[in-house]
């Protein structure tokens, strides 16, 4: 059986000026790749576990502090930021790009193609 690449996957919003700078790009160089509204698509506790695992931050790395809510998990334990981010999509920075055991928060988007080199 021939070797399969791994699938990469976009974790966005949309309306995401970022977002779509990287959906762009990756069209651009002819990538190929699904797309996952996560406020749309809810993302949960293990999934943003894992995301953050493969890409090697932490939930308070991720938490995006432009978000007024954020000021109030200054304190909070990881497990208490990742449950928030699972109820309260919009505390996940994006986009957040996966590629079978790796990921990076593509921000800026040219960090995407940290997942193609060694």
């Amino acid at each position: 059986m021939p070797h399969r690449a791994p699938k990469l996957t976009v974790y966005e919003k949309p309306a995401c000026t970022t977002c779509q700078e990287l959906s762009a790009l990756l069209v651009e160089r002819g990538v190929d790749f699904e797309t996952v509204d996560y406020h749309v698509d809810e993302l949960s506790e293990e999934k943003i576990r894992s995301l953050l695992h493969k890409a090697g931050i932490t939930a308070r790395e991720a938490l995006r502090m432009r978000e007024p809510r954020a000021e109030q998990f200054s304190d909070a334990s990881e497990d208490d930021i990742i449950a928030a981010m699972s109820e309260h999509p919009e505390l996940l920075q994006r986009p957040i790009v996966e590629y079978g055991d790796r990921a990076v928060l593509a921000r800026p988007v040219a960090r995407v193609h940290e997942l193609f080199s060694a």
